[in-house]
């Protein structure tokens, strides 16, 4: 069974790929969803395996017009079968080659951490044998360097079906998952600041998928907290949640892109609520979840991040406490944002977007429900599973997490209320001041907006920090200026110079040293056949004796050679 688990993903893709115009399109949907359902039947609680066959399901629909269908099936297969090696590889070189495979959509960014990652398993598979604190310490910046360019810390997005892959529950956890399986070598380790700078920058996006992929950073930057605070039960009770509603927020999105003409600004929107009441829902349904509001799927993970950061009772876990805080009340406000202006908000865009704005079929609208249904249950139903005292789930110390920072008991009965309360007071009460603003007093918004002080803080968290305007005027560029100056004295130059060129130069020059030797006189190959024997005598008594003298004895035939040609020269 578990054979046939790893295997059917990669069958419906070879299928898909190799024989795609054999089975046509409608084969090629048949094949690769019915290969990755079965999958998701054998393995019900592989999370990734639920939201790829949705995916599939979904895509059917949403990529029905693209003239690569089955190629696009083909990758879509490929891409989970990897990750079902990725998960079920037990070894760290099964690993790193699964997720080479699996992240060839962000190439530039991933060979930075392939470097890492490969170093890092040199260094693991080396020193295994030791135990050396200096060393470990190596292991893990590599292993986190690594796992940070695997899990996206650089937001990006592709088609919308992809998007749901990529982002919800498979490639940008990667990195994370590397770290949960490094729970041996990684201890306590506080960590914040990436979920506070890509939830600012989120805040500030006006592309739906852009907002949502920002999202995505900042909830890793919420598992990395946990895995920082050695909770890495917890880290992986809200990856696999979060897989849930952020595919759901995902095609949620393709779902309003696909109604209005591909238009993916959602200042263009607005009163889409009465032309996609099903996708309002679902969409409303996976936002509370991600904004923690209470018995959401979000919920049981999220805010028990925050609570055990609190729990440790360390300045260090304290501040991260409240510095994730304020960017969950950052996430609430995006996410109130994107709700309000694209199905709330007086309608804001051309009048061909609504007058064909409709809900999709039926393969677009049951991933939908089932995503929702999802978000909403499986936390409650799976927290003890995970993360209830006393539970098995993790007794074969695939997750190691050191008695000292066991801190369960403290989190669920030693914080105080207000603490637990805090972030969804802070949640409920930015979303009504929010809508508010935006519905009676939007002047004072737009004045804002229009202002020196306003128009350059859009321009400061729009433009990402100006860290993207940094990188390329003064790494990629400096970078480029390198290449460009190796390029022209290395390749173009000395090497050029001893390789291709130097050793055209060198055989001509040979060549014509040797017809030299071709003179039409009879006496001078008589002196050659002398020479010959000359040398040949002298290798024989020499060979045992003095190398250098034989060496000397070589020179000098050459020179007489040499000598006795250009005196032929000069006499004709």
């Amino acid at each position: 069974m578990y054979l046939t688990l790893i295997i059917l993903p990669l069958l419906g893709s070879i299928v898909s790929g190799f024989f795609g115009r054999k089975v046509g399109v409608s084969g090629a949907h048949l094949i690769t969803c019915t290969s990755v359902i079965t999958t998701t039947f054998l393995a019900i609680l592989a999370f990734f395996e639920v939201v790829s066959s949705l995916v599939h399901v979904y895509s059917i629909s949403y990529m029905s017009h693209d003239p690569h269908n089955q190629r696009f099936f083909s990758y879509l297969s490929l891409f989970t079968f990897m990750m079902i090696i990725l998960v079920t590889g037990n070894n760290f070189l099964i690993m790193f080659v699964a997720a080479n495979q699996s992240s060839l959509s962000a190439i530039l960014t991933n060979r930075v951490g392939d470097t890492l990652l490969t170093v890092d398993y040199g260094t693991v598979f080396a020193l295994a044998p030791y135990y050396n604190e200096t060393i470990i310490t190596i292991i893990g910046i590599c292993l986190l360097i690594g796992a940070t360019a695997k899990s996206s810390q650089v937001a990006m997005e592709g088609p919308t079906p992809v998007s749901a892959l990529i982002h919800a529950a498979t490639m940008v956890t990667a990195g994370v998952y590397l770290l949960m399986r490094s729970s041996p070598l990684i201890e306590y380790s506080s960590t914040v600041l990436v979920l506070l700078f890509s939830s600012l920058i989120g805040l500030f996006q006006q592309d739906i998928k852009k907002v949502i992929a920002y999202s995505t950073m900042s909830q890793l930057g919420m598992m990395v907290i946990a895995v920082g605070l050695s909770s890495y039960n917890l880290a992986l009770f809200h990856l696999v949640n979060h897989a849930f509603y952020k595919a759901l927020l995902f095609l949620g999105a393709g779902s309003v892109i696909h109604a209005v003409a591909d238009n993916q600004d959602f200042r263009r929107y607005g009163g889409l609520r009465e032309f996609l009441p099903l996708t309002y829902s679902v969409m409303l349904i996976a936002s509370l979840s991600l904004v923690a509001v209470p018995f959401m799927t979000g919920f049981y993970s999220k805010d028990f991040i925050l609570e055990s950061a609190y729990g440790q009772y360390y300045l260090s876990s304290t501040i991260v406490y409240f510095v994730a805080t304020i960017g969950a009340m950052f996430t609430t406000l995006y996410s109130a944002k994107v709700l309000y202006l694209t199905f709330l908000a007086n309608p804001n865009g051309p009048l061909v977007s609504y007058k064909h704005a409709h809900e999709g079929d039926l393969f677009l609208t049951i991933p939908l429900i089932i995503l929702a249904i999802f978000s909403i249950f499986f936390g409650y139903l799976t927290k003890d599973i995970f993360i209830g005292l006393g539970t098995g789930f993790f007794t074969d110390n695939s997750l190691f997490i050191h008695p000292s920072h066991e801190i369960m008991l403290d989190t669920e009965f030693a914080v105080p209320t207000f603490f637990k309360l805090l972030p969804f007071v802070f949640t409920v009460s930015l979303s009504v001041i929010s809508v508010l603003l935006s519905e009676f007093l939007p002047k004072l918004l737009i004045n804002f907006k229009f202002s020196r002080l306003g128009y350059n803080i859009f321009s400061f968290f729009n433009q990402r920090f100006y860290i993207e305007l940094f990188y390329n005027k003064y790494i990629v560029e400096g970078v480029l200026k390198l290449g460009g100056q190796t390029s022209k004295s290395l390749d173009k130059g000395t090497v050029e110079l001893i390789g291709p060129y130097g050793l055209e130069k060198g055989l001509l020059a040979l060549s014509n040293s040797i017809g030299k030797l071709s003179t039409g006189i009879v006496t001078t190959y008589a002196l050659y056949i002398l020479i010959g024997l000359i040398f040949y005598i002298t290798l024989l008594y020499f060979s045992y004796n003095d190398n250098n003298l034989l060496i000397l004895v070589i020179f000098t035939l050459f020179a007489l050679l040499n000598s006795n040609n250009t005196s032929l020269k000069e006499t004709k």
